[in-house]
């Protein structure tokens, strides 16, 4: 082997090496020629020597510049001083193995694109996606592709702010669950129990998934779609068909042109022998005694939106509400062996099943990510509740329990709630209400916007910032050491609503207070050890009317050093008091002038706790509208009862943070019952920040938002026995967010 060894020549003509020349520093040729097998160094010229695959030519380590005057070819690639030629292979050469190095890059001859490998899936150069807001924003990577979701447990606005280039970016996978229908209640005699409620309709959008539809494609931007989340339907008090769900819907401003889910069929009610049919809806409502299920999938949808509800026993109780998965169990014998809630459906549309836990429930079935299950019917005798179906439906229940209502349907899964029980005095059990919907939407993104320094929540990126948001307990762990402090959102669940307890026109309950409203930024973290339990607070109960059962207070929500105080609960008619709160319950009426709870309080104490919230407003003592006073929102105090100004007893104002990365209002108070025969002004409101409404004589107060930390809306005066307008409503949820920089 020849070598040879130098640190620099210059105008020679040709120099013939048989294998290699080595070059210190440079080797500059006029306009002549280096001739040989290989070169190691830093050369400028033009060099002949390397067309043959048996030959290489490189730089040494220290080297920096090879320079070429006529190009250099590989296989169909080059480059010429002109123009480069990129290597070429169709889509199945392409995932054979070609781009296992980040930053590759080919012509697809099958797409007809120039593609580049980015380590998680291979995107056209030069392609884009679709930008959006609403909701809750969370990333996942699903078989090496990235796809954002916009996760909607309220009504809201989905607002597309920038288009994709390529149309087949512009599809939007969904999932659109309307709310549950509530069960049927059971019958005043000892041996009739009530059916279980339909699930809310399911309409899904998401490849491989049984019932999927086409996808829903945006392709303007600057363009704002409507996001309608249906409540679930409310229960009733026996004997009595239990209320359909609201409807959801995603899309344009005027429907019919977007994707409508129904809400589901309330259940049967149980009076004699046949009982009442249940009613059709997305899923339908179980039948009552001796008398068939209610149809689902109405209207008609293909996939269908549900199933029907099960066939009630000549005995004793009610059919099952039917599913987004399967119809309804039918009753059997008065034990009730079946008459179980339909199962839902499983759509991970939102992630894996770790990630859609807050989302969906297992229900019996293991898993999450459970949608639209049916409520199980009600019995007679004392055997073991009837099962709800995966998917938030809710349980029946027997009239021989001391319980007085049966239970609801999960939140945002749409789950039908649960049958009534027979009396078997003195109890009569009420229905449980159904759960309310959602609306999930789906798109690819290019990559992951940011790289998380901890885990837990739902993590999305808005504006430069990571931001977790906590919709139930969980831990936020610290996975970067580099994370020092953070800012953060800390609410409490609202108090539940009073109950307005008499059988007149005077008995008001009081609006439950908001969740304690904390919020601040700079709060020091470390990740020695960097593990932090996140308390999500729950709503309080509401108060009932005819079981005479009293509203509660919410639970406190907590992050690190920082705890938000649950909201006080309204008062319940004739003696049960305001409670304090991170916002006070607002008073009931009952004919005395009374002051509403404390606000800015640890629940149960007169201790002050940080600054968070505000007083419930108080009762009019003389009033011609009996009108119970609002529970306090973290922004203002809540309403007084001045029966001569219609509106007032109004729940309290929340607080607006943007912190999620678009402003949203928390932490409103709940809105006063009010009285009447019939009502003679509007029911009082509940605040902004998802307060509920006050009830009337006729209807029950409204729910509290959840994830909001508002309070539940105050009952009316409970008319009749069998009249509910003197339930009070529950509190909703609290939230934690936990907020730095990418």
């Amino acid at each position: 082997m020849a070598i040879i060894n130098f640190n620099s020549i210059s105008g020679v003509s040709t120099i013939s090496v048989a294998s290699s020349i080595t070059v210190g520093n440079n080797v500059s040729i006029g306009t002549d020629r280096v001739t040989a097998t290989n070169f190691i160094g830093n050369i400028t010229g033009s060099v002949t020597g390397i067309a043959s695959t048996a030959r290489s030519l490189t730089s040494s380590a220290t080297g920096s510049d090879l320079t070429l005057t006529t190009g250099l070819t590989v296989g169909n690639a080059f480059i010429r001083p002109t123009s480069v030629g990129i290597g070429q292979t169709d889509t199945k050469g392409r995932d054979a193995g070609i781009g296992t190095v980040t930053g590759s890059v080919i012509y697809n001859t099958t797409t007809q694109t120039v593609q580049i490998w980015n380590g998680l899936r291979w995107g056209n150069i030069g392609e884009s996606f679709i930008s959006a807001t609403g909701g809750i924003i969370n990333d996942y990577v699903s078989g090496g592709n990235v796809y954002r979701t916009h996760t909607f447990t309220s009504s809201g606005t989905f607002t597309v702010n920038t288009a994709s280039t390529i149309p087949s970016n512009n599809s939007l996978d969904y999932l659109v669950v309307a709310g549950g229908g509530a069960g049927g209640a059971g019958g005043p005699s000892g041996n009739m129990g009530g059916a279980g409620g339909g699930a809310g309709g399911l309409r899904v959008s998401f490849p491989g998934h049984p019932l999927s539809g086409p996808a829903f494609t945006v392709s303007t931007p600057n363009t704002s779609y409507v996001v309608t989340v249906g409540a679930g339907g409310a229960g009733v008090g026996g004997p009595a068909n239990g209320n359909n769900g609201s409807d959801s819907y995603f899309g344009p401003p005027s429907p019919p042109a977007g994707i409508t889910a129904t809400g589901g069929g309330g259940g049967g009610r149980e009076t004699g022998n046949p009982g009442g049919p249940g009613n059709v809806g997305g899923s339908g409502g179980g039948g009552g005694r001796n008398v068939s299920g209610a149809n689902g999938n109405n209207p008609p949808y293909t996939p269908s939106q549900g199933n029907p509800g099960g066939a009630g026993d000549n005995g004793a109780s009610g059919g099952g509400g039917g599913g987004a998965g399967g119809a309804g169990g039918n009753a059997s014998g008065p034990n009730v062996t079946s008459g179980v809630g339909g199962v839902g459906s499983q759509v991970l549309i939102a992630g894996p099943p770790s990630s859609t836990q807050i989302l969906g429930t297992p229900g019996p079935n293991p898993g999450g990510g459970y949608f639209a299950g049916g409520g199980g019917s009600g019995g007679s005798t004392a055997t073991p509740q009837t099962n709800g179906g995966a998917g938030g439906g809710a349980p029946g229940y027997f009239g021989t329990t001391a319980l007085t209502t049966a239970p609801s349907g999960t939140y945002a899964t749409g789950g039908g709630g649960g049958g009534g029980g027979a009396a078997g005095p003195p109890y009569i059990v009420n229905s449980g209400s159904g759960g309310s919907g959602i609306v999930v939407l789906r798109y690819l993104i290019g990559g992951l916007a940011a790289t998380a320094k901890a885990t837990g929540g739902l993590i999305s990126y808005s504006g430069g910032t990571t931001i977790h948001t906590f919709l139930s307990s969980g831990t936020f762990t610290i996975t970067d050491p580099s994370l020092t402090s953070v800012d953060y959102l800390v609410v409490g669940g609202g108090g539940g609503g009073g109950a307005g307890l008499s059988a007149a026109n005077i008995g008001q309950g009081g609006g439950g207070g908001a969740g304690g409203f904390r919020t601040g930024s700079g709060l020091p973290v470390s990740s020695s050890p960097g593990v932090y339990s996140v308390q999500v607070g729950a709503g309080g109960n509401r108060g009932i009317a005819p079981s005479g059962t009293v509203s509660s207070s919410g639970t406190p929500s907590i992050f690190s050093t920082i705890t938000s105080q649950g909201g006080g609960a309204g008062a319940n008619y004739p003696s049960v008091a305001a409670q304090p709160g991170g916002s006070g319950g607002g008073a009931a009426y009952n004919g005395s002038l009374t002051p509403g709870g404390t606000g800015n309080r640890e629940t149960g104490t007169s201790t002050p706790a940080p600054s968070q919230g505000n007083n419930g407003g108080s009762d009019d003592g003389n009033a011609p509208l009996y009108i119970a006073g609002g529970g306090g929102g973290a922004g203002g105090a809540g309403g007084n009862g001045l029966g001569a100004t219609p509106g007032s007893g109004a729940g309290g104002n929340g607080l607006a943070s943007a912190i999620s990365g678009t402003s949203i209002t928390y932490a409103g108070g709940g809105g006063g019952g009010q009285g009447g025969a019939p009502p003679t002004s509007p029911s009082p409101a509940g605040g902004p920040g998802g307060g509920g409404a006050g009830g009337t004589g006729t209807t029950p107060g409204t729910a509290g938002t959840v994830n909001l930390g508002a309070g539940g809306g105050g009952g009316g005066n409970d008319g009749a026995p069998a009249n509910l307008g003197g339930n009070g409503a529950p509190g909703g949820s609290g939230i934690v967010i936990i907020a730095y920089p990418s």
